[in-house]
This record gives structure tokens, C-alpha cells and sequence, in this order.
């Protein structure tokens, strides 16, 4: 099996370093030459894509896979949201030009509005904000494609390494809706779970990946915070707008079992 990951980054490459350790031919892309070395000590086939408006330019052999997964983020914060599905456009431009059958779409629990209440699958995700409006964009543009099957990767809140949730409020005060539930998933979950979709052949399904557990965020930032040995954030003990993600297809369509289960037992580790 070759896999494909467009945009190494964060999960891209942890994910990338775990299907070469399985020994799965991996091709990564960048848009860093000087990342290029990175890729290759890693055992990673490394490719220099540019996917800009004015400059499209790739190597049509990375997309010569059996699956490509598409990890790239929208960059609302940083102003290049407007640019995500354009973008997304001349990645499925390549797509039906090297007739990739099988993708991966990497979104987030972020298309979903807080309607306080607990969400799956099948509810409208009724986004309401502008990432999470590109995101659900994002989703029905691949979801229309009829070439290829495309299974959508909706995470919830990242952390693991480089990404400490203690560090996200540490030392704060007045921190509003501290009684409203987290979303969250570990890396190593959001590798096992990419895996158990290859390892199922589970293409044209959406899965809501979060850890199913979802202690309220006063809790869970406290014990992050006393994990690392950072000062405790203090938090209102308000609960206002909020939302639990659970999903309907991880157990039943992939029946995996999240490494991580319960927070509390992890922040004991």
C-alpha cells in the first residue's frame, strides 16, 4: 500500500512515521524545501507541493497512491480562509487527473455550533463561525465526488506532544464557562483511528473523533495545569453555550477502542 499525506504537519507526519514503521510506503508533502531532509531521515518519500492561486506546482507522482489523506488547515485565524476551498479545488483537480479512488479528509468538531446538547453524525452541524463554515464547505465539496470515496476525519480538540492543555490556561483568571464540557482527542488516537479506517477499508463514511469522555473544562484544564507543574487557571462556574461530540461510526463501523479513555486516568500517568 502507498499512502499519500498531503501536509506534514503536526498528525500528518506522526501519522506518516507510523505507517513506515508498519511498512507502508509513505509520500509526505511540504511546502518547506527546507523540511524536505526531515521527510527523508524519516523514511518518508518527500515531495515539494505548491497548491497557491498563482503558482499550482507538484510532482504527479505523489498522487500515484492508493489512499491520500488530506491534512491541511483552513488558517481562518491568520486571514487565508477565503483561499481553503479554492485550494481544496485544485487538490481535487489532481485527485480526478491521477485517479486516486480512496481519501481522506482531515475537518474538525469545529463545524459544529454549540446548540447544548450532544451531537453525532447526523446532526446538522449548523456551523457558526468562519472556520467552521470553510471546514463544513470543505466536507460537501468531496462529499458530492462520485469518482472517488472520501472518508471525513472531523477531530476534536488536539493536544500531545507540542500540544500541552496545560499550557492553554495556565496562570489565567475568569476564564468564562468553565462548567462546559471538553472535546478532545490525544494524537495517539488520531493516528490509531486513521489506521483503524485503512485497516477496515472504511472509505465514504464521517467519523466524529473525540476521546468519549468529556469532564467539564474548569476539571480538565485544572488537572492539566498540575499535570505540567504550571499555575492553576481559575475559571467562572458558569455553564453557557456548549456541546458534547459523540459518535455513532467509531464503534460501529470501526469498533475501535480509544487508547485514551478516561482524562482524569491519563493525567494520573
Amino acid at each position: 500500500m502507498t499512502v499519500s499525506i498531503l501536509g506534514c504537519g503536526w498528525y500528518g507526519m506522526a501519522l506518516a512515521k507510523t505507517l513506515v514503521a508498519n511498512g507502508v510506503t509513505v509520500n509526505g508533502s511540504t511546502t518547506s524545501a527546507d523540511k524536505l531532509a526531515t521527510l527523508t531521515a524519516e523514511g518518508i518519500n518527500p515531495f515539494l507541493i505548491n497548491l497557491s492561486a498563482d503558482h499550482t506546482d507538484y510532482d504527479p507522482q505523489f498522487f500515484a497512491c492508493d489512499v491520500l489523506v488530506i491534512s491541511i488547515p483552513p488558517k481562518s485565524r491568520s486571514g487565508e480562509g477565503a483561499e481553503y476551498v479554492p485550494k481544496l479545488q485544485r487538490v481535487l483537480g489532481a485527485i480526478h487527473q491521477h485517479e486516486v479512488k480512496k481519501v481522506i479528509l482531515i475537518s474538525s468538531t469545529g463545524v459544529y455550533a454549540d446548540q447544548n446538547k450532544e451531537v453525532n453524525e447526523l446532526t446538522d452541524p449548523k456551523p457558526d463561525t468562519a472556520s467552521g463554515v470553510i471546514l463544513f464547505e470543505a466536507e460537501e465539496l468531496f462529499r458530492q465526488q462520485t469518482a472517488f470515496k472520501t472518508t471525513i476525519i472531523r477531530f476534536g480538540g488536539l493536544i500531545g506532544p507540542g500540544r500541552d492543555p496545560g499550557r492553554f490556561f495556565a496562570g489565567k483568571k475568569d476564564i468564562p464557562n468553565g462548567q462546559a464540557p471538553v472535546n478532545m482527542i490525544h494524537q495517539d488516537d488520531c493516528v490509531g483511528l486513521t489506521l483503524a479506517i485503512l485497516d477496515k477499508d472504511a472509505f465514504g463514511y464521517t467519523f466524529n473523533a473525540c476521546t468519549p469522555h468529556h469532564p467539564p473544562k474548569f476539571a480538565f484544564y485544572t488537572q492539566a495545569a498540575a499535570k505540567s507543574g504550571l499555575i492553576l487557571p481559575d475559571f467562572l462556574p458558569e455553564l453557557k453555550e456548549w456541546k458534547i461530540i459523540s459518535s455513532l461510526s467509531v464503534e460501529s463501523v470501526l469498533g475501535y477502542q480509544y487508547q485514551i479513555e478516561n482524562w482524569y486516568d491519563w493525567f494520573a500517568l
